[in-house]
């Protein structure tokens, strides 16, 4: 089969097709999106070190099933985006955990579904477990969320379900063209991270807010997120830190801080992680019902190489709104 494979530049190759475990479903790669983890393992590959397949974000057909497996069937399509102790999808054939996946939503090109399961993934534990928004809108409405990093793909997908929650969202942009594509997902308020935000929120009402959903760099926001969080509020970030925070500016608010990792659970085999299925599942049913809209930015074709380090040339100017994602072996 086809692969693509950092070693560390990104090389065409063929490889085995891969064999399922009993948890596991033998998925053929229709399309793929890209991610910052992408290109952040990639540049931890060194000349002489073992090639690493990645791409955490797939749409494809399942083509065989493990013993185990019974949320799947062969000719199913799915979604998923997988595990990143695992080979990655940047491959016509890959492996992953059943309890993983969800499947595809019906009305979506391969390519916009591709774009879904790592964002959406991450925005829905972010908004609904970390920050404990409630997903039916029924409590907390109202309540106000400012969004750092709004039109990325995180955030895109954040703003629409923070809106069907019920928060009254202020995302954050920079650009002309990234602040129109926030108010078109629903953001109800648009601030430019470039600028003091204090006194941009306070200039719409909000000298502070209730939660704050970090999509951007904790580092550069830690004290602005300090000071404008609500006593008793909450914050997400999604970023490592690259130098120690200051817990102690979160204290006397009662702040409750909190990390998202989307890997977390199968990383740790927790007990829940067929959570990740479900969340897949639930997101396919509003993508189905127009309730929420895909985050496909850009699409490029065929998968391979060249087109592949294109795509991670583009995250990595910052300047991407929605996702980028990847369709067809040509």
């Amino acid at each position: 089969m086809r692969a693509i494979l950092a070693t560390p530049a990104l090389v065409d190759t063929e490889l085995p097709v891969p064999t399922p475990g009993p948890h596991d479903l033998l998925v053929r790669i229709e399309a793929v999106a890209v991610n910052p983890i992408d290109t952040k393992l990639r540049a931890a590959v060194r000349e002489g070190d073992p090639p690493r397949q990645l791409g955490w974000d797939a749409a494809g057909v399942v083509a065989a099933t493990g013993a185990r497996v019974s949320r799947f069937r062969v000719g199913d399509p799915v979604i998923f985006a997988g595990d990143v102790s695992r080979s990655g999808c940047n491959a016509e054939a890959v492996l992953v955990d059943e309890r993983l996946v969800g499947r595809k939503p019906a009305r979506l090109s391969w390519a916009e579904a591709a774009s879904v399961p790592l964002t959406g993934l991450t925005a829905w534990e972010s908004l609904f477990e970390r920050l404990e928004l409630d997903a039916s809108g029924e409590r907390g409405r109202g309540s106000s969320l400012l969004i750092l990093g709004g039109a990325g793909g995180v955030g895109s997908i954040a703003i629409q379900l923070a809106r069907r929650a019920g928060a009254v969202v202020i995302a954050s942009a920079s650009r002309p063209e990234s602040a129109a594509w926030v108010r078109e997902l629903g953001a109800d308020h648009v601030v430019d991270h470039h600028q003091p935000l204090a006194p941009q929120l306070a200039a719409l009402g909000f000298e502070v807010v209730d939660h704050i959903a970090n999509f951007s760099d904790t580092d550069a926001y830690w004290e602005v997120m300090a000071e404008l969080i609500a006593p008793l509020g909450s914050i997400v970030a999604i970023v490592g830190n690259r130098r120690p925070l200051d817990l102690n500016r979160l204290k006397a608010k009662s702040v409750t801080f909190a990390w998202e990792f989307m890997f977390s659970r199968s990383q740790f085999q927790t007990a829940d992680m067929g959570r990740q299925g479900e969340i897949l599942d639930l997101l396919a049913e509003l993508l189905e019902a127009g309730e929420l809209r895909p985050t496909l930015g850009r699409t490029v074709s065929p998968i391979n190489a060249a087109n592949l380090e294109l795509a991670h040339t583009q995250l990595a100017s910052s300047s991407t709104i929605g996702k980028v994602a990847l369709v067809g072996w040509g």
